[in-house]
Protein backbone atom coordinates (compact mmCIF):
# COMPACT_ATOMS: atom_id res chain seq x y z
CA UNK A 1 0.00 0.00 0.00
CA UNK A 2 1.25 3.43 -0.77
CA UNK A 3 1.55 6.24 1.54
CA UNK A 4 1.26 9.92 0.61
CA UNK A 5 1.84 12.49 3.31
CA UNK A 6 1.37 16.05 2.97
CA UNK A 7 4.40 17.23 1.60
CA UNK A 8 3.66 15.32 -1.16
CA UNK A 9 0.20 16.64 -2.05
CA UNK A 10 1.31 19.68 -1.82
CA UNK A 11 4.08 19.35 -3.96
CA UNK A 12 2.94 17.28 -6.88
CA UNK A 13 -0.91 18.87 -6.61
CA UNK A 14 -0.40 22.40 -7.86
CA UNK A 15 -3.17 24.52 -9.16
CA UNK A 16 -1.75 24.65 -12.50
CA UNK A 17 -2.92 20.45 -12.60
CA UNK A 18 -6.13 20.42 -10.15
CA UNK A 19 -7.91 22.84 -11.75
CA UNK A 20 -8.19 21.11 -15.01
CA UNK A 21 -8.62 18.33 -13.56
CA UNK A 22 -11.65 19.38 -11.23
CA UNK A 23 -12.84 20.55 -14.38
CA UNK A 24 -12.70 16.93 -15.78
CA UNK A 25 -13.78 15.00 -12.65
CA UNK A 26 -16.83 17.21 -12.30
CA UNK A 27 -17.79 17.02 -16.42
CA UNK A 28 -17.71 12.82 -15.87
CA UNK A 29 -19.88 13.30 -12.89
CA UNK A 30 -22.53 14.89 -15.26
CA UNK A 31 -21.90 12.99 -17.62
CA UNK A 32 -23.31 10.10 -15.33
CA UNK A 33 -20.30 8.22 -15.95
CA UNK A 34 -18.84 8.32 -12.30
CA UNK A 35 -20.54 6.41 -9.02
CA UNK A 36 -21.34 8.40 -5.31
CA UNK A 37 -24.10 8.61 -2.67
CA UNK A 38 -25.11 11.01 -1.00
CA UNK A 39 -22.21 11.87 1.80
CA UNK A 40 -22.81 10.48 5.18
CA UNK A 41 -21.87 13.32 8.17
CA UNK A 42 -21.98 12.31 11.77
CA UNK A 43 -22.53 15.27 13.67
CA UNK A 44 -20.16 15.69 16.93
CA UNK A 45 -19.77 18.57 19.53
CA UNK A 46 -18.71 21.88 19.44
CA UNK A 47 -19.98 21.76 15.89
CA UNK A 48 -17.17 19.21 14.60
CA UNK A 49 -18.32 16.92 12.64
CA UNK A 50 -17.13 13.06 11.21
CA UNK A 51 -17.64 13.12 7.08
CA UNK A 52 -17.53 9.62 5.09
CA UNK A 53 -17.91 10.26 1.51
CA UNK A 54 -17.44 6.92 -1.14
CA UNK A 55 -17.55 6.71 -4.27
CA UNK A 56 -15.88 5.65 -8.05
CA UNK A 57 -14.46 7.36 -10.96
CA UNK A 58 -16.12 4.87 -13.34
CA UNK A 59 -18.18 1.16 -12.52
CA UNK A 60 -14.52 -0.38 -13.58
CA UNK A 61 -12.18 2.25 -12.76
CA UNK A 62 -10.62 3.39 -9.66
CA UNK A 63 -13.21 3.36 -6.18
CA UNK A 64 -12.68 4.72 -2.77
CA UNK A 65 -13.59 6.83 0.08
CA UNK A 66 -12.88 9.67 1.87
CA UNK A 67 -12.70 9.83 5.57
CA UNK A 68 -12.50 12.74 7.05
CA UNK A 69 -13.17 14.72 10.52
CA UNK A 70 -14.27 18.69 10.25
CA UNK A 71 -13.04 20.75 13.29
CA UNK A 72 -13.33 24.04 12.47
CA UNK A 73 -11.98 25.54 15.85
CA UNK A 74 -8.75 24.11 14.48
CA UNK A 75 -7.99 27.62 12.73
CA UNK A 76 -6.67 29.31 16.17
CA UNK A 77 -4.59 26.32 16.55
CA UNK A 78 -3.30 27.09 13.29
CA UNK A 79 -4.01 23.28 12.57
CA UNK A 80 -5.78 21.74 9.38
CA UNK A 81 -9.76 22.24 10.38
CA UNK A 82 -10.25 18.76 7.61
CA UNK A 83 -8.36 15.85 9.04
CA UNK A 84 -8.21 12.15 7.68
CA UNK A 85 -7.36 9.79 4.56
CA UNK A 86 -8.48 9.12 0.59
CA UNK A 87 -8.60 5.64 0.24
CA UNK A 88 -8.11 4.46 -3.37
CA UNK A 89 -8.74 0.89 -3.87
CA UNK A 90 -6.90 -1.33 -7.75
CA UNK A 91 -10.50 -1.76 -9.46
CA UNK A 92 -8.61 -4.79 -10.86
CA UNK A 93 -8.18 -6.99 -7.50
CA UNK A 94 -10.06 -5.08 -4.89
CA UNK A 95 -6.64 -4.07 -2.84
CA UNK A 96 -6.30 -1.34 -0.77
CA UNK A 97 -3.71 0.53 -3.07
CA UNK A 98 -3.42 3.99 -1.41
CA UNK A 99 -3.90 6.27 1.62
CA UNK A 100 -3.76 10.13 0.60
CA UNK A 101 -3.64 13.09 2.98
CA UNK A 102 -7.67 13.82 2.45
CA UNK A 103 -6.91 17.31 4.54
CA UNK A 104 -4.10 19.10 2.03
CA UNK A 105 -6.16 17.11 -0.94
CA UNK A 106 -9.60 18.85 0.38
CA UNK A 107 -8.02 22.45 0.88
CA UNK A 108 -6.48 22.41 -3.27
CA UNK A 109 -9.01 20.57 -4.77
CA UNK A 110 -11.95 22.73 -3.06
CA UNK A 111 -10.36 25.96 -4.16
CA UNK A 112 -9.60 24.72 -7.75
CA UNK A 113 -12.96 23.41 -8.07
CA UNK A 114 -13.86 27.45 -6.90
CA UNK A 115 -11.30 29.17 -9.38
CA UNK A 116 -12.95 26.49 -12.50
CA UNK A 117 -16.04 27.03 -11.94
CA UNK A 118 -15.13 30.88 -11.99
CA UNK A 119 -14.12 30.72 -14.86
CA UNK A 120 -17.18 29.35 -16.64
CA UNK A 121 -19.33 32.01 -14.55
CA UNK A 122 -17.63 35.16 -13.92
CA UNK A 123 -17.46 37.54 -16.44
CA UNK A 124 -14.99 37.11 -19.21
CA UNK A 125 -13.66 40.03 -17.57
CA UNK A 126 -13.19 39.84 -13.96
CA UNK A 127 -10.56 40.58 -12.36
CA UNK A 128 -11.49 41.85 -8.53
CA UNK A 129 -11.72 39.08 -6.36
CA UNK A 130 -13.02 38.96 -2.47
CA UNK A 131 -12.32 36.29 -0.33
CA UNK A 132 -14.14 36.28 2.84
CA UNK A 133 -12.55 34.62 5.75
CA UNK A 134 -8.88 34.08 6.99
CA UNK A 135 -8.14 30.67 7.36
CA UNK A 136 -7.00 27.85 5.16
CA UNK A 137 -9.46 28.40 2.35
CA UNK A 138 -9.32 31.88 1.94
CA UNK A 139 -5.56 31.68 1.77
CA UNK A 140 -5.43 28.56 -0.73
CA UNK A 141 -8.61 30.35 -2.89
CA UNK A 142 -6.02 33.45 -3.60
CA UNK A 143 -3.53 31.32 -4.39
CA UNK A 144 -5.85 28.82 -7.05
CA UNK A 145 -7.47 32.58 -8.25
CA UNK A 146 -4.37 33.82 -8.78
CA UNK A 147 -3.47 30.95 -11.14
CA UNK A 148 -6.60 30.90 -13.54
CA UNK A 149 -7.47 34.64 -13.37
CA UNK A 150 -5.46 37.87 -14.23
CA UNK A 151 -6.25 39.45 -11.26
CA UNK A 152 -5.89 43.45 -10.52
CA UNK A 153 -7.10 43.49 -6.86
CA UNK A 154 -7.79 41.17 -4.04
CA UNK A 155 -9.63 42.00 -0.92
CA UNK A 156 -10.40 39.73 2.27
CA UNK A 157 -12.49 40.20 5.22
CA UNK A 158 -12.49 38.34 8.38
CA UNK A 159 -14.04 38.42 11.71
CA UNK A 160 -10.44 38.67 13.30
CA UNK A 161 -9.16 42.25 11.36
CA UNK A 162 -5.53 41.53 12.90
CA UNK A 163 -6.09 37.56 11.26
CA UNK A 164 -7.77 39.45 7.94
CA UNK A 165 -4.60 42.39 7.68
CA UNK A 166 -1.97 39.40 8.49
CA UNK A 167 -3.07 36.79 5.77
CA UNK A 168 -3.24 40.07 3.32
CA UNK A 169 0.08 40.85 3.74
CA UNK A 170 1.50 37.34 3.35
CA UNK A 171 -0.33 36.64 0.36
CA UNK A 172 0.68 40.11 -1.04
CA UNK A 173 4.33 38.99 -0.15
CA UNK A 174 3.85 35.66 -2.16
CA UNK A 175 1.91 36.34 -5.16
CA UNK A 176 3.01 39.90 -5.70
CA UNK A 177 -0.40 41.16 -5.73
CA UNK A 178 -2.43 43.99 -4.53
CA UNK A 179 -3.94 42.39 -1.48
CA UNK A 180 -5.73 44.24 1.13
CA UNK A 181 -8.25 43.89 3.73
CA UNK A 182 -11.37 45.54 4.49
CA UNK A 183 -13.07 46.59 7.89
CA UNK A 184 -16.36 45.19 6.58
CA UNK A 185 -18.38 43.04 4.17
CA UNK A 186 -20.02 45.28 2.55
CA UNK A 187 -16.51 47.53 1.89
CA UNK A 188 -15.05 44.13 0.63
CA UNK A 189 -17.82 43.04 -1.82
CA UNK A 190 -18.63 46.25 -3.15
CA UNK A 191 -16.53 46.63 -6.32
CA UNK A 192 -16.11 42.87 -6.59
CA UNK A 193 -16.08 40.57 -10.03
CA UNK A 194 -15.89 37.00 -8.10
CA UNK A 195 -16.90 36.76 -4.22
CA UNK A 196 -15.85 33.52 -2.52
CA UNK A 197 -17.21 32.76 0.57
CA UNK A 198 -15.00 30.10 2.82
CA UNK A 199 -16.30 30.94 6.53
CA UNK A 200 -17.35 28.49 9.17
CA UNK A 201 -19.91 31.31 10.03
CA UNK A 202 -23.50 29.68 11.05
CA UNK A 203 -25.75 32.95 10.33
CA UNK A 204 -25.34 35.18 6.71
CA UNK A 205 -22.90 36.99 6.75
CA UNK A 206 -23.45 38.36 2.93
CA UNK A 207 -26.71 39.47 2.12
CA UNK A 208 -28.23 40.48 -1.62
CA UNK A 209 -27.53 43.88 -0.95
CA UNK A 210 -24.14 43.73 -0.60
CA UNK A 211 -23.23 41.91 -4.00
CA UNK A 212 -22.89 44.22 -7.44
CA UNK A 213 -25.02 42.77 -10.56
CA UNK A 214 -22.59 41.12 -12.89
CA UNK A 215 -20.75 39.47 -9.82
CA UNK A 216 -20.16 35.89 -9.45
CA UNK A 217 -20.34 34.16 -5.84
CA UNK A 218 -18.42 31.10 -4.98
CA UNK A 219 -19.98 29.78 -1.66
CA UNK A 220 -18.03 27.23 -0.26
CA UNK A 221 -18.32 27.19 3.43
CA UNK A 222 -20.70 25.12 4.39
CA UNK A 223 -20.69 21.52 3.67
CA UNK A 224 -23.97 20.51 5.09
CA UNK A 225 -27.78 21.68 6.37
CA UNK A 226 -27.41 23.98 8.86
CA UNK A 227 -24.54 26.79 8.83
CA UNK A 228 -25.54 29.55 5.88
CA UNK A 229 -23.27 32.26 4.79
CA UNK A 230 -25.81 33.96 2.36
CA UNK A 231 -29.30 35.55 2.77
CA UNK A 232 -32.63 34.09 1.65
CA UNK A 233 -32.33 37.03 -0.88
CA UNK A 234 -29.54 36.07 -2.47
CA UNK A 235 -30.29 32.46 -3.04
CA UNK A 236 -33.26 34.02 -4.81
CA UNK A 237 -31.45 36.54 -7.29
CA UNK A 238 -28.75 34.28 -8.18
CA UNK A 239 -28.39 32.19 -10.85
CA UNK A 240 -27.73 28.96 -9.44
CA UNK A 241 -25.27 26.24 -10.03
CA UNK A 242 -24.51 23.51 -8.05
CA UNK A 243 -21.25 20.83 -8.15
CA UNK A 244 -23.85 17.86 -7.84
CA UNK A 245 -27.48 18.55 -8.08
CA UNK A 246 -28.53 15.59 -5.72
CA UNK A 247 -26.60 16.95 -2.84
CA UNK A 248 -27.00 20.81 -2.53
CA UNK A 249 -30.79 19.67 -2.71
CA UNK A 250 -30.30 17.28 0.06
CA UNK A 251 -27.68 19.42 2.03
CA UNK A 252 -26.90 22.73 0.41
CA UNK A 253 -27.68 24.94 3.78
CA UNK A 254 -27.92 28.22 1.90
CA UNK A 255 -30.59 27.16 -0.87
CA UNK A 256 -32.94 24.66 1.98
CA UNK A 257 -32.90 27.55 3.91
CA UNK A 258 -34.66 29.85 0.89
CA UNK A 259 -36.51 26.68 -0.05
CA UNK A 260 -38.01 26.42 3.45
CA UNK A 261 -38.56 30.31 3.09
CA UNK A 262 -40.58 29.65 0.02
CA UNK A 263 -38.21 31.81 -2.24
CA UNK A 264 -37.36 29.35 -4.47
CA UNK A 265 -37.96 25.37 -5.41
CA UNK A 266 -35.67 22.75 -7.00
CA UNK A 267 -36.01 24.16 -10.38
CA UNK A 268 -33.89 27.18 -8.73
CA UNK A 269 -30.50 24.98 -9.46
CA UNK A 270 -30.49 25.48 -13.12
CA UNK A 271 -27.37 23.25 -13.69
CA UNK A 272 -24.66 21.69 -12.40
CA UNK A 273 -21.02 22.95 -12.87
CA UNK A 274 -19.87 20.18 -15.25
CA UNK A 275 -23.14 20.88 -17.26
CA UNK A 276 -21.79 24.20 -17.61
CA UNK A 277 -18.62 22.86 -18.54
CA UNK A 278 -19.97 20.44 -21.25
CA UNK A 279 -22.30 23.46 -22.54
CA UNK A 280 -25.46 21.40 -21.91
CA UNK A 281 -26.52 24.55 -20.00
CA UNK A 282 -25.15 28.27 -20.46
CA UNK A 283 -23.46 29.50 -16.89
CA UNK A 284 -24.44 33.60 -17.27
CA UNK A 285 -27.44 34.61 -19.84
CA UNK A 286 -26.58 38.30 -19.35
CA UNK A 287 -23.14 40.63 -17.98
CA UNK A 288 -25.59 41.43 -15.10
CA UNK A 289 -26.60 38.25 -14.00
CA UNK A 290 -25.27 37.33 -10.68
CA UNK A 291 -23.98 33.90 -10.59
CA UNK A 292 -23.58 31.74 -7.97
CA UNK A 293 -21.84 28.17 -7.31
CA UNK A 294 -22.62 26.06 -4.51
CA UNK A 295 -19.73 24.13 -3.64
CA UNK A 296 -20.16 20.90 -1.02
CA UNK A 297 -17.08 19.54 -2.08
CA UNK A 298 -17.46 15.96 -3.82
CA UNK A 299 -15.67 12.53 -3.68
CA UNK A 300 -14.83 12.53 -7.35
CA UNK A 301 -13.20 15.84 -6.98
CA UNK A 302 -11.23 14.00 -4.12
CA UNK A 303 -10.88 10.55 -5.97
CA UNK A 304 -9.54 12.55 -9.34
CA UNK A 305 -6.57 13.97 -7.05
CA UNK A 306 -5.86 10.86 -5.37
CA UNK A 307 -5.22 9.41 -8.47
CA UNK A 308 -3.49 11.56 -10.41
CA UNK A 309 -0.86 11.90 -7.22
CA UNK A 310 -0.86 8.29 -6.81
CA UNK A 311 0.24 8.09 -10.65
CA UNK A 312 2.72 10.59 -10.18
CA UNK A 313 4.24 9.15 -7.63
CA UNK A 314 4.60 5.40 -9.24
CA UNK A 315 6.57 7.43 -12.18
CA UNK A 316 8.17 9.14 -9.77
CA UNK A 317 9.40 5.90 -7.53
CA UNK A 318 8.28 8.19 -4.60
CA UNK A 319 5.98 8.10 -1.49
CA UNK A 320 5.97 5.37 1.91
CA UNK A 321 5.08 1.27 0.56
CA UNK A 322 3.25 -0.27 3.42
CA UNK A 323 2.63 -4.04 3.39
CA UNK A 324 -0.93 -4.67 4.34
Amino acid sequence: MLVLDRDFVRTHLGYEVCIPLMRKAMSALSRGETRQPLRSIIPLDQGRAFGVMPGALAADGPFGAKLVSVYPQNHALGLQSHQGAVALFDPATGALAALVHAGEVTGIRTAAASAAASQALARPDASRLTVLGAGEQAAAHVRAFHVAFDLSAVTIWGRSSERAAALASRLARETGLPVTAAPTVPEAAAQADIICTTTAAAEPILHSSDVPDGCHVNLVGSSHDGPVEIDDNLVARARFVADYRPGVLAQGAEFLSAKRAGRVDDAHVVAEIGEVFLGLTPGRTSERDVTLYKSLGHVVQDMASARYLVDTAVALGQGVHIPF
